[in-house]
Formats: C-alpha cells, structure tokens, sequence
C-alpha cells in the first residue's frame, strides 16, 4: 500500500460501515489516522480502582469497578421489575439500575465480587448517583476455565486499560477494538518531524509513539508517546504559522510615516493628561511597524481600561498624517457608535475636517453601520472614497463590496474573536496594498495561547492601569444560603445611584422569546428543589428590570438593554445612561465589550455562575472606570462547595486578568481550551495542553521558525509538508488566517 494513504484509508474499509458510521457521526473520526490519533483520556490500572466519588454529572462516563450488592425490586404491584447493582471502588459507591426484560443479563453476569468496566451516562436520583442501563465489559472471565479468565483481562492491553473519550453509542471498549485493528497501520506512519530535531530532542519516532499511547505496558511508555505527540502538535501547527508570517513579511505595503507638527502632534498637544509608560512602549513599537514596507501584523492586548483605545487611535492619526486613511473595525453597533463618539470627543476640533471651526490639521471622522439612514450612509461612502474622511468607524457594514477607500493604510479590529477569518480578509482587499493591521482585545490571553491561537501576529501587551482609574472591589452573594445579603446587594445600588453614580444590572437571559421558557417536566412531575436549581433557566434582562421596579429599587430609573431591539433604541438607551438619565440599567453581555461610562460604579451580575471567568472580568470592567471606587457584585444560587462557587471565589480574590485566564484555561476542558471560534486547531490539539505545555510551544515556535526561514517551502521535508496538507484542510487554512 501507498505509505502516504495507509493512514488516509477510510474508517468503513477497516471496521465496516456500521461502526465507521458512529465514530464519523459521534466523535468526528473518517480515517485510520483519526482513529490513531484519538488517543486515550486516561489509563485505569488492573491493582486501581478509578475514584467514583469524583464522578462528574450529565456526563458520559467509564469507571473499572467491582460489584458489592445486586438485587431484584419489584414495584407497580409487583408488575414491574428493577436490578440495583451497586459498584464500588474503595473512594466511594455507584448505583446501577436495569429495568423490564432489560435485567436478565445483568442479573446473571454481575455478581457480587465480579469486577467489569461500565460506561453511561451520570444522573442523580433520590439523591444518589446513578447509571441506568450501563454498558458493562466483564474483566474477570466468568467462564469455564482459568484461560478464558486471563484472556479476558489480556485483551486490556497488559497492565494499563486505556479508557478513550466515548459516546453513549459507542463504548471506550469497543473502541479499543477498533484501535487495535488498525494498530498494524501505524507502522506505516510519516514522520513530520525532521531527522535532527527528533534526535537532538531525544524524542522517539511516530510509530513506536503510536504503538505506547494506544497499548502501553508502562507509564514510562505513556510519557514519551506523550512527549513525541506533544511536539508533533505544537510543530506542525507553528510551521503553519511560520509559514503564513512568512508570506506576510514578503507582502509590500506603503510605510506610514506621521509628519511631523502634523494631525499626530496636534492631537498629543492638546491631550489633558500624560499617556502611561505602557501606551508609550506599545505606541513605538506600532510606529516602527507602520514605518516598514511589508504590512504590520500586530496583536494588542490590554486589560480592561488600559487605553487601547488611546493607543489604536494615536495609530489612526499617524496614518492620517502620512496621506492614508484608517478603518476600525467593531463587532456591535453600539460599539462602533460609542467608539465614534469617543473618538470625536477626544479629537475635538482635529475631528471637523471641512468644517468651519474645524484645525487646519483636522480629518473627517465618518460612522457607517448597516442601520444608518440612506442619505447619511451616502454621504459616509463619498467621504471614503474622496479621502474626505481620514477615519472611519463601522461594523461589518464596511466590509460590503459598495464600499471604496480613497486609500486604506490600516485597519483596526477591536475584539478580534468576534470577527471571522473571511470578514478580515475582505476589509484587508480594499486597499490598494494590503494596509497595516492591528488586532486589539481586552480578553488577556495567556503567552502560549497568543503563540498558537494569534501565532501569526507580533504581540503588544498593555499591562498599566491609566492614572485616574479606581480599583474595584468583587464579591460573591450567595442568594440561597443568605436572602438577606442579596437585599443588601440592592440597598448597595440605591446608595450608590444616592451618591450621583449609576449601576449596572447583568442577566444571562432576554426574556422575551418563547423559546426560551422553561420546559415543563414530562406528566407534571414535581422537580427536588436540588432539581430546581440546577435546571431553573437562567434569570432574564426583562422579568429581573420589572422586579426591580416595583421591588428593591421602585421610585429609580431603571431601562433595559439587550441584543434584540432596534440599533435606535440601544443608542438612545446607551445615549440617556451616558448623560446620567438613566439610574439602573438591566443588560445581557451586549455591555460586555467597550461601554465606557465612568458615572456607572456599580454592577449586580444575575446567575453569574453561568459565565465564564474571562467574561465576568470583562463585565467587570465596566465599572470604576472614573475617580468613585468601583462595586461588583456576583450573585449565585450555587452551594458553597460547588466548582461553580470556587470560579466565582477566583474573580473576586484578583483584578489581574493575565492570572484569571490562565484559571479560566485550566478549568475548562483540554479539547475546549481555544474555545468555541477555534474549531479549526481544536480538532489538531489533541495532546497538548495549551496551558501546560508553554516550554514545548515556545521551542516549536523557535524550530518552526528556523526550518521557514532555510526552506519556506519545505522542498526538503516532504513528511513535514503531507503532515502540513493534512493539518490545514479548507476550514483549518481558514481558521489560520485568523478566524
């Protein structure tokens, strides 16, 4: 057989049509190299029971354990029939329950003391764990004789049982099986990596790799599979991304140079406060990009309130400055009016370009978003195309084919997870060179994850809090445990709306669509309140504004803002909070990102349990954000002992956003750890832990680096390039032109 398609034969011509059909359904796996890179979660060991009290609800599980009770419980007069079998494993018990005919089996095969893996999925009844119906894989041969006993445990792979990430319909056995039908076929696996890194890394070679991951007789067998897969994964997926710096660096552009005593110098004059040493640093090190002949591709990342803002803009003037135009690029509409009105303000009369009382260094600073008026947006696109308006701040809106630049010299994209690959690539073919890019988000990313999900972009980090800026104190109310710190929670909100500030209120739900109601338990079943509170909807922007105003803050100003009304309402709503009409504003995330209203110092976040710790600090940072000190409260039905509660105790106990994300990565699950955006590189990232494995990250990126820069297109490394072509197939190529 061809070396190159031993791994690429299709699942069905190795397992047959049914199981290749599931693995492709249920767990995204089309080939013999899939199938032998889905590698195994953990390893159970034939002396070790795996820990039951650690089993984690509504998920599908595999546990090794061993029977302690079984027996048959009759109900419904006698018609019916139940098996309990409870299972233990020396940390704690598993109820198992089969019903109807169902039990006849089980009946037979599970005998106290019988020892078996058992796969289902984790639910609670009468407060108990349990498995219904369980897939079960005896491993202590009830059979006839002691050789059928001894092959029973043999099939699992010597000492160590690997248990592989399974469905409900397909079991971590039976895919085990299927392994090892196609263990033969790693043998035939290309090595991507070149001789001399292998060797000088003391790392083994692919196949063997292959061969310990999936049947190691040793943990040390598992550790240096793992340590070869790793640098696979970080190896192949930083040649990409050397690669596509590569071809950026060969790319020309027009060298933006500001004139001096232009737009840039007038703008800094008149500024009525000194710029931090942070915005500074970052500021030079946009300016020398922006002075060379190939586009600058660079990632700014700032807390919350580090003044990007400032830095992006200063970028615009000089740009400006040098004859060009620039382009911000916002996810929302209320984003992009707020960035517009920001910005105008802070320009003052360098923003009136062609107006009278506008500076003779003045620009026209133009607004265009899909839900303008038609004669404005008119005007707004022949300002772009005369090059009457040096800036322009929009939405995707900018991106559609109508609209023209004069000359585009940089864009600017703020929150770039909000952006997809194809949106960028577009704005990026209007100029007449590709233009400048810079990439802002006041989401910290961790340095390894910047290294692999931002790998082909140069990385700025603001990390200094402007003066001016006050600290903000968190903390965690416990609306179950104690009501009453919840109602001091809203007399917290009146004082401060007293004292002349305003407040946020925060919900995960709208509240205004059908869909989104509870659905009620099947034949009207009452729920435990344990039930209750685990499967109550999430509290909602309409029902917790109406509550509020004829409850704890009856007699204030409370509005709502939410995803769903019209772009004219959110601005007016947005407009009357800024002037300090509005005392209470109840909102779902839409305020997550850019709102910046300094009289706001308060925010109350509803059910903050069910955000992630990244999006609460960036909820978060609305607030203080003037001279009063600011307030944010995280309400939560979650029990003290909850993982849920731990999140929450996080957020509170720190403001650095930097340690918070590094938390956030290592509590989600390996596969999620870039996220939802990432699909892309989620599915090549099978082994390396982003979070973990930051010294193999870095030494790939720097051995990537130097095999692109000696052969770009890797003429000499024919394994490297197939392994390349398999990483990127159309969605990952995407994906790394930054999705």
């Amino acid at each position: 057989m061809d070396l190159v398609h031993a791994l690429q034969e299709p699942l069905k011509n190795a397992l047959g049509q049914a199981t290749a059909k599931v693995m492709a359904e249920h767990l995204g796996l089309h080939t013999v190299g899939d199938l032998l890179h889905h590698y195994p979660r953990r390893y159970a060991e034939r002396g070790e029971l795996t820990r039951l009290s650690d089993l984690p609800l509504d998920e599908h599980v595999t546990v090794v354990a061993q029977v302690a009770t079984a027996r048959v419980l009759r109900f419904n007069g006698g018609s019916g029939q139940r098996l309990e079998v409870t299972i233990t494993d020396g940390s704690g018990q598993l109820q198992l329950v089969f019903f109807g005919r169902g039990i006849h089996k089980p009946h037979k095969d599970l005998l106290p003391g019988t020892r078996a893996m058992f796969a289902g999925k984790v639910s609670v009844f009468n407060r108990k764990m349990q498995l219904a119906h369980p897939a079960y894989e005896l491993l202590r041969g009830d059979g006839d004789s002691a050789t059928e006993a001894a092959e029973a445990v043999g099939s699992w792979a010597g000492a160590l049982i690997p248990i592989y990430p399974a469905t409900a319909k397909l079991e971590s056995w039976k895919i085990a099986k299927s392994v090892d039908a196609v263990l033969p076929s790693a043998q035939e696996a290309l090595d991507p990596l070149p001789p001399s890194l292998r060797e000088g890394r003391g790392l083994i070679p692919l196949p063997e790799a292959l061969l310990k991951i999936h049947r190691p007789h040793t943990k040390a067998d598992i550790a240096t599979a793992r340590d070869r897969l790793k640098w696979d994964e970080a190896f192949v997926l930083q040649v990409a991304l050397a690669r596509r710096r590569f071809a950026d660096a060969q790319l020309p552009a027009v060298a933006r140079r500001p004139s001096p005593d232009g737009l840039l110098d007038a703008f800094d004059a008149k500024l009525p406060f000194e710029l931090t040493d942070g915005q500074r640093r970052v500021s030079k090190e946009i300016f020398d990009d922006l002075a060379t002949e190939h586009p600058m591709h660079r990632l700014l990342q700032g807390e919350v309130g580090s003044g990007k803002t400032m830095v992006a803009l200063r970028a615009m003037l000089a740009v400006v400055d040098a004859g060009g135009q620039a382009a911000m690029l916002a996810p929302t509409e209320v984003l992009a009016q707020q960035h517009h009105r920001s910005i105008t303000e802070m320009m003052g009369e360098l923003a009136q370009g062609g107006m009278l009382g506008g500076s003779e260094h003045a620009t026209k600073v133009t607004l265009l978003t899909g839900s303008m008026g038609t004669p404005a947006r008119r005007q707004a696109l022949l300002d772009l195309v005369t090059g009457e308006a040096g800036i322009v701040i929009g939405t995707h809106a900018l991106i559609e084919d109508k609209v023209q630049f004069h000359d585009l010299g940089l864009v600017v994209v703020d929150e770039q997870h909000r952006f997809g690959v194809e949106q960028r690539d577009a704005l990026r073919g209007k100029g007449k060179q590709p233009p400048h890019l810079l990439v802002m988000t006041a989401t910290p990313i961790p340095r390894t994850v910047a290294m692999t999900v931002f790998g082909d972009l140069e990385t700025s980090v603001l990390d200094q809090l402007p003066a001016g800026r006050s600290p903000i104190s968190t903390h965690v109310v416990p609306a179950q445990d104690k009501p009453h710190f919840l109602a001091r929670a809203w007399e917290r909100v009146r004082e401060e709306v007293e004292n002349g500030h305003q407040a946020y209120v925060v919900c995960p739900r709208i509240g205004d669509d059908a869909e989104e109601e509870p659905k009620k338990g099947k034949g009207g079943k009452k729920k435990s309140p344990e039930d209750e509170a685990e499967k109550r909807p999430p509290l909602a922007v309409l029902d917790v504004a109406e509550e509020l105003t004829h409850g704890p803050l009856r007699g204030l100003e409370v509005e709502v803002l939410h995803g769903r009304m019209q772009p004219d309402d959110k601005d007016a709503v947005m407009r009357r909070f800024a002037a300090g009409e509005t005392h209470v504003l109840v909102a779902t995330t839409v305020i997550e990102v850019g709102v910046n209203v300094p009289n706001a110092t308060a925010m109350v976040i509803m059910d903050a349990d069910r955000f992630g710790v990244s999006q609460l600090h960036q909820l978060r940072g609305r607030v203080g954000r003037g001279s009063a000190p600011g307030l944010c409260l995280l309400v939560t039905d979650m029990p003290e002992a909850s993982p849920a509660r731990a999140r929450l105790g996080a957020v509170a106990a720190t403001l650095d956003g930097f340690e918070l994300s590094r938390i956030d990565l290592e509590q989600r699950r390996e596969g999620d750890v870039l996220g939802q955006a990432q699909s892309g590189v989620r599915s090549s990232l099978r082994m390396l832990a982003v979070i973990d494995d930051e010294e193999i990250i870095a030494a790939a990126r720097e051995e990537a680096t130097a095999v692109v820069s000696r052969d770009p297109d890797l003429e000499h490394l024919p394994e490297l390039r197939t392994a390349l072509d398999a990483l990127l197939d159309a969605e990952r190529e995407q994906y790394l032109d930054k999705g």
